[in-house]
């Protein structure tokens, strides 16, 4: 019986319309196909593959659906750059998330949020800084015993987000926010922490006022150190 297990290739259980999928994206790849290139007609890919026109369809569908190609009156299919975010949005709901998902998103937003010093550093203005100084001048001086306000924490970081200049990260920020929010709501990480300590939105101006892109790194990280703390306790 050993033999045979050795001898027998594993059954490719995908349906057609899979396999017709998977075949279009490689051909994309292989001919290189670039945003604005035509793509073959429904009834020259169901000659060419041998399956039924429905099939065909199903696979054009998706293919749609994940923003790779588009229909443009008089010239057919065509390919398009896809918004990989906004095909992302679509399955952005809390509710039906895990909470290891959920965890794990939010902890991307934390790496993501440390990781953005050396582009908000070279692309900030004078007026980025005047604007944040304007949103945190009614913090208190001291960080000690506050815990975060998501409201405040919103305003502020998107802010931080629009000044890395990247689009997609922006987008990107604006997606996840009702994952941020769920997570507070659902005190998803509200383990107990000695200490509720950390640097304050105040103090984060300071370092981009006067620091470099390293010492605000750093200071983002102590800014979410509670969250830190929350997760995975001292």
């Amino acid at each position: 019986m050993e033999d045979f297990k050795n001898e027998l290739a594993t059954i490719d259980t995908r349906s057609l319309v899979d396999k017709v999928e998977m075949t279009l994206i490689n051909l994309l790849i292989r001919k290189e196909l670039k945003p604005g290139d035509k793509i073959p007609k429904e009834i020259e890919l169901v000659e060419a593959l041998g399956v039924s026109r429905t099939v065909v369809r199903e696979s054009l569908t998706r293919l749609k659906t994940i923003g790779l190609i588009e229909s443009v009156k008089h010239r057919g299919a065509i390919i398009k750059s896809p918004d990989l975010l906004e095909t992302f949005k679509k399955a952005m709901i809390p509710g039906v998330m895990d909470q290891t998902t959920l965890r794990d998103i939010f902890e991307m937003r934390l790496v993501l949020e440390i990781g953005m010093a050396d582009l908000i550093f070279q692309r900030k203005t004078d007026e980025d800084v005047k604007e944040l100084s304007e949103i945190v001048a009614n913090e208190p001086e001291s960080s000690e015993g506050i815990l975060f306000e998501v409201d405040h924490e919103v305003k502020f970081h998107g802010k931080l987000y629009k000044m890395t200049g990247n689009q997609t990260m922006m987008n990107f920020q604006n997606l996840l926010l009702p994952v941020f929010s769920y997570v507070y709501d659902s005190k998803l990480i509200e383990r107990p922490i000695k200490k509720r300590s950390y640097v304050s939105h105040r103090e984060l101006v300071d370092l981009l006022k006067r620091g470099t892109a390293e010492s605000f790194r750093e200071g983002m990280r102590k800014h979410l150190e509670n969250h830190f703390q929350r997760m995975f306790g001292e």
